[in-house]
């Protein structure tokens, strides 16, 4: 399955999902699905059939109410099962809405409190450098969440550390849960931020895979790595689409009915 086929399975499986657990965030979930899918089809170094492989690179989603388009992206690469997958936020379920890792494979952290992922990313870099290993540290982290004081004194630790092994996915969609970023609170431009702050820094179009594979593939870099992915919150239906109201809103009724669809004609 190559990234574009994974990018429409996650949004075409986790319109589903939502819509039979009346479960939320399916927004954000589609904003952060090419990131995924592109991590997970070309660029990660893992084994679904020893999850906990000593040389496997390591994701966090530090965003973690878009969980399940990585729960979903574990499934299709064969950690486990549909079955499994379908108890999404049931009663009794380890799938919870915000990712958790207790018994479910591939998940290295539980995350959600947000500024949380990034700082255990930055600890993981760290020990890989001390324990001489090779493998990178990938962490994705929502633009609203760069209001957290945590990620700028990550970004601080990790250029104080030379942490190259380190890379910082910025889902750059411009929302955050009830309002547009700037006018929760002025983010500017993050590039200069990040850039101000030691980091070797890229913005790519976060939905146009040649961009992040091309950039996620390079690892002649010296120092941490921050990509400020520009995406589109709700991208694939239309009436999602830089629309506040779907950081919650599940799909019902004609909205389920006409979101399938459009995701039906855009299968690659």
């Amino acid at each position: 399955m190559n990234s574009r086929e994974l990018a429409w399975e996650i949004r075409k499986k986790t319109l589903e999902i939502i819509h039979n657990s009346h479960s939320s965030h399916i927004a954000s979930i589609f904003s952060v699905a090419d990131i995924i899918a592109v991590l997970f089809s070309e660029i990660l170094k893992l084994d679904s059939k020893n999850p906990k492989w000593e040389k496997r690179d390591r994701l966090i989603l530090s965003k973690g109410h878009a969980g399940l388009a990585l729960y979903v992206a574990l499934q299709k690469k064969g950690f486990f099962d549909e079955k499994f997958l379908d108890t999404y936020c049931k009663d009794g379920s380890y799938l919870f809405g915000h990712v958790s890792y207790k018994n479910v494979p591939g998940v290295e952290v539980s995350s959600g409190s947000l500024g949380h992922g990034i700082c255990i990313a930055s600890g993981m870099a760290l020990a890989a450098k001390i324990n001489n290993q090779n493998h990178r540290i990938f962490t994705i982290i929502g633009d609203g969440e760069c209001d957290e004081g945590s990620v700028w004194e990550t970004a601080l630790f990790a250029n104080h550390y030379e942490l190259n092994n380190l890379i910082v996915i910025i889902d750059h969609n411009k929302m955050q849960s009830l309002d547009f970023c700037e006018n929760t609170i002025k983010l500017s431009n993050l590039a200069d931020k990040w850039k101000a702050f030691g980091w070797d820094v890229f913005e790519v179009d976060g939905h146009n895979h040649e961009e992040l594979k091309k950039v996620l593939q390079n690892t002649e870099n010296k120092k941490p790595k921050c990509i400020v992915a520009h995406t589109i919150k709700g991208k694939g239906v239309s009436f999602m689409e830089n629309n506040i109201l779907w950081h919650y809103r599940d799909p019902q009724d004609e909205h389920y009915l006409k979101a399938m669809e459009e995701l039906e004609k855009a299968k690659p």
